[in-house]
């Protein structure tokens, strides 16, 4: 009697990258996938800035998503690496999955990710077109259409991250789409990413939500320190801007913003620890920091 020696037989797993253009939804669609909220989400654009790893597993399959920034087109320093992490990432993968707002279409970003996709003609690549909710069907089915010319794309999923439609259809496409191998990480990990860069990602997020259109753009967040006791984390954070003006905004009158923001951030912070969490956020000006080489690397960029 034949026996198999490969236990994996019949699993698969591999690398997708998931790009698109500023705002489209790729990190609510990874959150969604993966099912738990590892990458910040916002309603203002660029809010994704390093490249970010979340696993979706299943009983025979298991898929690494890179979720990476926005692709655009951009003069600014900060945002030119933004653009590279994303790209490069294209390069690294088993699967490419292209998210596409499908209700506020963006030419010129979306032109650079076919241009990219031209290049990895050899690694299979799918389309989900999301926020499916805000549009006509006839603009759909030209949209569908006019994708289908633009790159062979293996499938096209119309989807919505927000609320899951397609997205379990979309995660079976992807599965058979994957080689077959071993899983790369154990069944309960989520993402590669260490605790305390989730944690400054999900302050980053709350400045995001909270505050005017410039000030979120000039910000970055380390941790000072993370400090585990029986039934508490103690948490530092220090909030980097680029100017005095933005320091003021994101303190508020009397601290109530940054009181806000960081009353937000524990309580998705508790979640993702499954701890009480002490959260002490402290603001300083790293002048024009964002158009600094080295200031940039010195803040994780």
């Amino acid at each position: 009697m034949n026996q198999s020696s490969n236990p994996f037989e019949g699993f698969q797993s591999g690398f997708a990258a998931i790009a698109g253009a500023p705002n489209v939804g790729k990190s609510t669609l990874l959150n969604r996938m993966i099912g738990e909220k590892i990458s910040i989400t916002s309603s203002k654009p660029q809010t994704t800035r390093n490249r970010i790893m979340g696993i979706a597993h299943g009983e025979d399959y298991q898929i690494v998503f890179l979720d990476t920034p926005g692709v655009h087109r951009s003069n600014k320093p900060l945002n030119r690496k933004i653009v590279e992490v994303a790209l490069a990432a294209i390069d690294e993968v088993d699967l490419i999955l292209v998210v596409v707002d499908a209700s506020n279409p963006d030419p010129q970003s979306e032109a650079l990710i076919v241009e990219k996709l031209q290049q990895r003609k050899n690694t299979p690549a799918l389309l989900a077109l999301n926020k499916i909710d805000l549009i006509e069907k006839p603009r759909l089915l030209h949209q569908i259409d006019t994708w289908s010319k633009a790159h062979p794309f293996a499938e096209i999923f119309p989807i919505s991250a927000l609320d899951g439609t397609q997205v379990p259809e979309l995660l079976a496409a992807m599965r058979n789409l994957l080689p077959e191998g071993p899983p790369y990480f154990p069944e309960d990990a989520l993402t590669d990413m260490p605790e305390r860069f989730i944690v400054a990602e999900i302050v980053r997020e709350k400045i995001f939500e909270q505050t005017g259109q410039e000030v979120p753009y000039g910000t970055a967040v380390t941790i000072e320190s993370f400090e585990e006791s029986d039934d508490l984390i103690h948490i530092h954070a220090a909030v980097h801007v680029e100017r005095d003006s933005q320091k003021g905004i994101i303190i508020g009158k009397q601290g109530q913003m940054l009181k806000t923001i960081g009353t937000e951030a524990r309580t998705d912070i508790e979640h993702l620890l499954g701890t009480k969490v002490f959260l002490k956020l402290f603001v300083r000006v790293e002048k024009n920091w964002s158009r600094n080489p080295r200031a940039m690397r010195k803040l994780g960029y």
